[in-house]
């Protein structure tokens, strides 16, 4: 299996698709982002979104699966990319395929080779939008969002709120 390691902040920040919403609202940007990735989740890629966590005191960089994706809020100081190429490095060292998705020139470097590939953020994102196209015209129908978070059970929610550093809030339900 095939795994797929992205940037998340840097996918949301350097692709028109999202960043225009980050700007806007970064909790509903990730969410984006991590229905989006769901469906290479659903085709059976083990798919890993890294977001930086580091200045956070709270992230404790534990993996979090949330609609089959995995979600990694680096740990308190800690940054994403050194996050990112660990996980390379261990894919690498393991002998599994990987790419690696980021613009940032240094994770880039560090992070490719052996079956390690690497994609810049925008590149992808044109396949995601690909991916949405083909999916619409062979289902024909308007295609309906569901978000990820009206699936989150409201204890995960509030944890991954304390992570994110928004403290307790409210549940969307």
């Amino acid at each position: 299996m095939r795994r797929l390691i992205i940037d998340g902040y840097n996918l949301l920040h350097s692709v028109p698709r999202y960043a225009a919403e980050a700007d806007r609202d970064i909790d509903a940007a990730r969410q984006r982002l991590i229905a989006d990735l769901g469906a290479r989740a659903a085709e059976g890629q083990d798919v890993i979104v890294v977001f930086d966590g580091g200045g956070n005191p709270s992230s404790d960089g534990e993996p979090r699966q949330i609609g089959g994706v995995t979600v990694i809020f680096s740990p308190a100081g800690t940054d994403a990319d050194a996050v990112i190429e660990s996980l390379a490095s261990r894919a690498r060292q393991e002998c599994e395929e990987a790419e690696v998705v980021t613009s940032d020139g240094a994770t880039r470097w560090t992070s490719l080779g052996g079956p390690v590939t690497v994609t810049r953020a925008p590149s992808f994102a044109r396949e995601l939008e690909y991916d949405e196209r083909e999916w619409r015209e062979r289902h024909e129908a308007p295609r309906s969002r569901a978000t990820v978070e009206g699936r989150i059970d409201p204890a995960t929610r509030q944890q991954l709120d304390r992570i994110a550093g928004r403290g307790d809030r409210p549940s969307r339900r």
